[in-house]
């Protein structure tokens, strides 16, 4: 970055958030910026001004990175609260599945009497989503078959997977939670 920026340029930036992973890396970009001869300027903030890399201006230019590496975390806890919260209710987030396990049921019962999955292609139509009203690929199709040819081929290695997990959760080794911290749905608080 810094060898197309000629010496004694200007940087511009709006806010510190987003620029760093953390105060630490934040703070370095801003030496490497004046190691090169470049004036920081932030335009908008608490830190409105020329950045100065000496005394005060170094002390609170670290200050409020540290305040934006900690809203940025704030941010983060936040959206795994959120998406733990929306899990808990049955909620999951992406696109519908485009095979659903009626297309899959018929697949399995129509090559069981011998049709490939190019004859049964054409004949499935997909119920939801963007391509509502549409036939799957063949390869949606060869994809479901074969997770499901994995979980009956492998049935007790899924329930372990299973169980394993929600033995990390518990134990509170899930990233993004709190040791024993569990949903009310897996531990209801006892009765009276």
């Amino acid at each position: 970055m810094c060898s197309r920026i000629a010496p004694s340029s200007e940087a511009h930036t709006e806010s510190t958030l987003g620029k760093g992973r953390d105060a630490a890396e934040l703070t370095a970009l801003a030496d490497h910026l004046a190691a090169h001869g470049l004036v920081l300027e932030m335009l908008a903030g608490p830190l409105a001004g020329i950045y100065d890399p000496t005394g005060h201006g170094r002390l609170l230019f670290a200050f409020f990175a540290a305040m934006a590496e900690t809203e940025r975390e704030n941010i983060r806890e936040s959206t795994l609260e959120g998406l733990d919260a929306a899990a808990r209710k049955g909620k999951h987030g992406g696109r519908p599945p485009v095979i659903t396990d009626d297309m899959l049921h018929t697949v399995l019962r129509r090559r069981a009497n011998g049709e490939t999955v190019e004859q049964i292609q054409p004949d499935l139509i997909i119920p939801t989503g963007k391509r509502k009203g549409h036939n799957p690929s063949l390869s949606s199709i060869y994809r479901a078959l074969a997770e499901h040819e994995k979980q009956e081929a492998y049935p007790e290695a899924v329930d372990q997977a299973h169980a394993d997990f929600a033995a990390l959760k518990r134990a509170g080794h899930i990233p993004g939670q709190m040791a024993g911290s569990t949903s009310t749905a897996e531990n209801p608080s006892p009765g009276p």
